[in-house]
């Protein structure tokens, strides 16, 4: 586990529910991520991790409750039986505030890799082109693939698709960075190079909401874990603790199911 102390408050989920037609896939979750905190969030399929996620930058958007981000809550107003967004210029400072890296890369595959790390940063935060290219230059370098600034993403493996996303992230200077099951596509040789990467951001002390399924990470790495099932917190707490001593026996059966599968 890296050894930080969280300071104040980069996300607050308040009462947080999502629905798709007449299934709830959140039951009201609330939510406090600190500043420095690495939060492994677990959970067997469909409990609601991703969707949780993807809720915090409004990819999907909440049918009730509220999401804060650095101490500003986002506007939302009500339209039909659930939420709008009401100041897409809030949304999109937002989203260049939070990053996220998801399962499936989503890097532009008609650029180059470089291309995708600068595009962003020139065109959304209106950066210099040539500060953003000496600056992605040695964020591939920090990830590995330093060589493969000029390949297109079909030429890369899994795993180096995974770091140039990573790598895309960290362009922006995010506050807090997402990651949606970042290894679940990769083949397993390939899982281990991604997660080093992540490991060394959480020895930088960055603040990091990670879904996944390597328990070895979440044991080793994360500062707290969570513990969703059917779309409420069952379980929640330093990762050393909820480990060694589960308080749920939902979250102890699936420790047990995780190790011997």
């Amino acid at each position: 586990m890296v050894d930080r102390a969280p300071t104040q408050s980069v996300i607050s989920l308040r009462n947080l529910r999502k629905n798709f037609g007449g299934l709830e896939v959140l039951k009201g979750i609330s939510l406090e991520a600190r500043k420095g905190e690495v939060i492994a969030i677990l959970g067997s399929s469909g409990s609601g991790k991703s969707t949780m996620l993807r809720c915090i930058n409004m990819l999907e958007l909440p049918s009730s409750g509220e999401v804060v981000i650095g101490g500003e809550a986002v506007k939302l107003k009500r339209q039909g039986d659930g939420l709008a967004i009401a100041d897409q210029r809030q949304i999109d400072k937002i989203r260049s505030r939070v990053a996220m890296v998801f399962q499936s890369f989503n890097l532009w595959s008609h650029m180059t890799i470089l291309e995708n790390l600068i595009e962003a940063p020139i065109h959304v935060q209106g950066r210099p082109r040539q500060e953003c290219i000496k600056e992605a230059e040695a964020l591939l370098d920090k990830v590995g693939i330093g060589d493969k600034a000029g390949a297109y993403p079909s030429h890369l493996s899994g795993g180096q698709q995974q770091r140039a996303a990573i790598a895309r992230a960290l362009a922006m200077h995010p506050d807090v960075m997402l990651f949606d099951e970042p290894t679940s596509a990769l083949d397993p040789e390939r899982v281990g190079e991604v997660l080093k990467v992540m490991r060394a951001l959480a020895e930088e002390g960055r603040t990091m909401l990670v879904v996944t399924h390597e328990m070895g990470f979440a044991r080793e790495v994360a500062s707290r874990v969570i513990f969703l099932h059917e779309g409420r917190i069952e379980e929640d707490g330093p990762a050393h603790e909820v480990f060694s001593n589960p308080k749920s026996e939902r979250f102890r059966k699936f420790i047990a199911t995780t190790q011997h599968s």
